[in-house]
C-alpha cells in the first residue's frame, strides 16, 4: 500500500521529525509520500492557523491522492481531516484521533503534554469534536517561547518529561500523548523513563491507517460524508475544485496491499 503522509504547516525539518517516526512503523511493502505545506506557518497553535493548515493538507491531497492508498494529517489538531474524509474516496486519519483512540484503548483517562499554553483551547475543541472530553484527564503545555521549532525534543526533552510525570502524579492520568508532529518519535525514546504508556501521534496514526486500508470499506455514497454536491468553483486549484465542485468522484483503483 501506499500512504500519502501531509505535513500541514511550513517545517521541512518538522517534516524530517515525522518520516522517521513514521518509517519505523511501516509495514513491509508499504511506501510512503511525505508532503510539507507550501504556504502557512512554522507550526500551528491557533484556530486561524489551523484553517490554514487544513486547506494546505486539502490542496496537497487533491494533487496526490489518486496514487495512494490512504492519507495521514500528520499535526496534532488533525487540520482539514472531516474536509478531507468528505471529499476523499481513500481512507484519511490524522494525529489527534489517532492517538485518541489508541489512549482510550489503554487506559480510562490520558494526559496531553504539549508544546505551547496558547494550543491548549484548540486541542481541548478538537477533543471534544471526537467525543473524548470526559476521558481528558489534563492539558501540560511548555510555558516558554521556542527557540527552533524542528529542535523542541533536544531543547525541552527534560521539561516535557517534567510535564509528563505531573500529569501522571497530580492529574491521574493513565495513559500519555506527546503531542505535535515536533515531538514525532519523543514517546518512543523517552517511554522507559515514563510511569505509564506514552504513545506518539505519528506511530498511531500510521498504524490505523494501514488498518483502514486492510478493511476496505465502502466510500460513502450518502450521509454527511457523501461527495459534496455539485456546484461551480472559482479561485480553486483544477484538482481541488474538481472535488469539492463534483458530486461524483472517479472510483479509486483497488490495490494489492
Amino acid at each position: 500500500m501506499k500512504l500519502l503522509v501531509i505535513n500541514p504547516n511550513i517545517s521541512r525539518d518538522v517534516t524530517s521529525l515525522i518520516e522517521s517516526e513514521a518509517r519505523r512503523s511501516a509495514r513491509p511493502g508499504t511506501e510512503l509520500s511525505m508532503a510539507t505545506a507550501s504556504f502557512g506557518v512554522a507550526y500551528i497553535e491557533t484556530r486561524a492557523e489551523a484553517q490554514i493548515g487544513g486547506y494546505a493538507s486539502m490542496q496537497i491531497a487533491a494533487e496526490h491522492y489518486m496514487q495512494h492508498d490512504a492519507v495521514i494529517v500528520a499535526a496534532f489538531g488533525d487540520p482539514g481531516l472531516p474536509a478531507l474524509r468528505e471529499i476523499l474516496p481513500i481512507p484519511v486519519t490524522g494525529m489527534t484521533e489517532a492517538a485518541l483512540v489508541s489512549a482510550c484503548q489503554q487506559g480510562n483517562r490520558f494526559s496531553i503534554i504539549a508544546i505551547s499554553q496558547r494550543i491548549q483551547s484548540w486541542y481541548r475543541e478538537t477533543i471534544a469534536s471526537y467525543g473524548f472530553s470526559d476521558r481528558l484527564a489534563s492539558i501540560r503545555a511548555l510555558d516558554e517561547p521556542l527557540a527552533h521549532i524542528g529542535r523542541v525534543q533536544q531543547d525541552q526533552g527534560d521539561r516535557l518529561i517534567a510535564l509528563a510525570e505531573r500529569a501522571v502524579a497530580d492529574d491521574g492520568a493513565d495513559v500519555l500523548i506527546l503531542a505535535g508532529a515536533p515531538l514525532a518519535g519523543l514517546a518512543r525514546s523517552v517511554s522507559d523513563r515514563l510511569p505509564v504508556p506514552a504513545l506518539d501521534g505519528v506511530t498511531c496514526a500510521m498504524h490505523q491507517a494501514q488498518a483502514m486500508v486492510d478493511l476496505a470499506a465502502n466510500t460513502p455514497r450518502r450521509g454527511s460524508f457523501a461527495p459534496p454536491p455539485s456546484k461551480g468553483c472559482q479561485g480553486l486549484s483544477e484538482s481541488l475544485s474538481s472535488l469539492v465542485g463534483r458530486q461524483h468522484l472517479p472510483p479509486h483503483p483497488i490495490r494489492e496491499v
